[in-house]
């Protein structure tokens, strides 16, 4: 029998701020692989083409964590299971998020998490940070959750493989020769 964190033919790509996360992706999709961007960023960039400033997106980051967390689970709704799909964070990377900002208790995050389901994660390793529009941590705060991801993901029991530094063509091999 397939354990329940294995139903899913979904991969995730995580990791702190500035990891390559999205270079990484970005690569994957360039092969013809189905990916997910970062739901964080697309909420981000959507609310800025309304109009709004990152300062009030992220103004209350507890709120705009939650709000991410309910398009990750959304998302992760419509998708066939079958499908071999990367994603560019997973749901459970609101533990991590969540610890860092002192969320005590998240029940829906906790309920997504029941149900949610990888075959594999793979953690890159951090690069040098580098502050854009949408990142507000710090590079200490980068820091912290890179070990909060990685700890967030064991607790609920997924193979998470760490993708060391490289070049992103071999960063992306390095994930397909681990599937």
């Amino acid at each position: 029998m397939i354990p329940d964190n294995m139903a899913n033919n979904w991969y995730v790509i995580t990791g702190a701020s500035c990891s390559g996360k999205t270079t990484l992706v970005e690569e994957l999709e360039k092969r013809g692989y189905d990916v997910v961007r970062e739901v964080a960023r697309v909420y981000i960039d959507d609310r800025i083409a309304k109009g709004e400033t990152i300062e009030k997106i992220r103004r209350d980051e507890i709120l705009f964590q939650k709000n991410v967390l309910k398009k990750k689970i959304e998302i992760e709704n419509k998708l066939p299971p079958k499908r071999m799909v990367f994603f560019d964070r997973g749901i459970p990377d609101t533990y991590a998020y969540d610890k860092l900002y002192g969320v005590k208790s998240n029940l829906l995050l906790e309920d997504a998490s029941k149900k949610c389901s990888y075959r594999k994660i793979f953690l890159l390793e951090q690069l040098p940070f580098v502050a854009d529009y949408a990142r507000t941590e710090t590079k200490e705060q980068q820091d912290e959750l890179h070990k909060l991801l990685e700890e967030a993901y064991e607790m609920l029991g997924f193979t998470v493989v760490k993708v060391p530094i490289l070049p992103v063509e071999k960063r992306v091999d390095f994930v397909l020769n681990n599937l």
